[in-house]
């Protein structure tokens, strides 16, 4: 693997190294770009074409903090563009500038695809290394879990890698996911942390903050905030709720451990 390639294709790499730590798990990691691209484009066309902007938006975002974190630094500002767009309701806007951002999506596909040698770098599944850390059962956990409530496969699985050595790492997609988790634990205390994006389909992060809060969880399962918006308003209405921390993505490896060590003390310290 030739990493001027990236280079000579926009792609920021020290960037992203900075987050991902090493290029060998940059490498493992890469692939994972073109599943989270595959799941979420028809879903960005399908909300484009019901004017549905809110949904609109919230794809939008996950595409940007994916694209973060692997320096695809084109690809994140058209992202964000259309995100802030979309929530302010300018659909001409959107209209007009979407295809330039699909472009940038399939033209890093075919980077990856070239960069790793392969047709399909994915194969339809993610790495084994990382599917063996990751469970989105919604049987009561058994063992010390840490659950992971994400829309982006990648922070699901950067987070899996992280603690795989530790803690078995429960996934949720979506809002929905997380509350079936939540409530087949709800009568053990097996879950030891949650990290809880904010910006998801479906059920949103505060919608599962709202039913933790109005079945006495927090303390038993308690959260810290992974998310990608960072606005006043964002972080004022999160701390209403007895959350742990608040972190802001792209986070690296350093970061995250700091937030679940803290969130894992405060439930040890109830």
């Amino acid at each position: 693997m030739n990493v001027d390639f990236l280079k000579e294709n926009g792609i920021d790499v020290e960037k992203s190294l900075e987050l991902f730590g090493d290029i060998e798990t940059y490498n493992d990691t890469i692939g994972e770009f073109i599943l989270g691209a595959s799941s979420k484009l028809p879903k960005l066309e399908e909300y484009k074409n019901a004017k549905d902007m809110n949904n609109y938006a919230i794809y939008a975002h996950s595409i940007k903090s994916d694209a973060k974190y692997f320096g695809f630094t084109k690809l994140a500002e058209l992202a964000e563009n259309q995100e802030m767009k979309s929530k302010a309701g300018d659909i001409y806007y959107i209209y007009n500038t979407y295809d330039e951002m699909i472009n940038e999506v399939n033209r890093l596909i075919h980077v990856i695809k070239q960069y790793l040698g392969k047709e399909d770098p994915a194969n339809g599944e993610t790495p084994s290394t990382t599917t063996q850390t990751i469970s989105a059962n919604r049987e009561a956990y058994t063992v010390p879990t840490i659950l992971v409530v994400d829309d982006s496969n990648i922070v699901r699985n950067f987070v899996g890698r992280i603690f795989s050595d530790l803690y078995t790492v429960g996934a949720a997609k979506d809002g929905k996911e997380a509350l079936e988790i939540i409530e087949s634990n709800k009568d053990n205390s097996n879950i030891k942390a949650i990290l809880l994006d904010l910006n998801m389909p479906q059920v949103d992060g505060f919608a599962v903050l709202d039913y933790m809060q109005e079945n006495n969880l927090l303390q038993q399962m308690p959260v810290s905030i992974i998310s990608g918006d960072s606005t006043k308003e964002t972080i004022d209405r999160a701390f209403t709720y007895p959350i742990v921390d608040m972190i802001k993505k792209p986070f690296n490896d350093t970061d995250i451990k700091r937030v679940v060590e803290r969130t894992i003390f405060f439930k040890e310290m109830q």
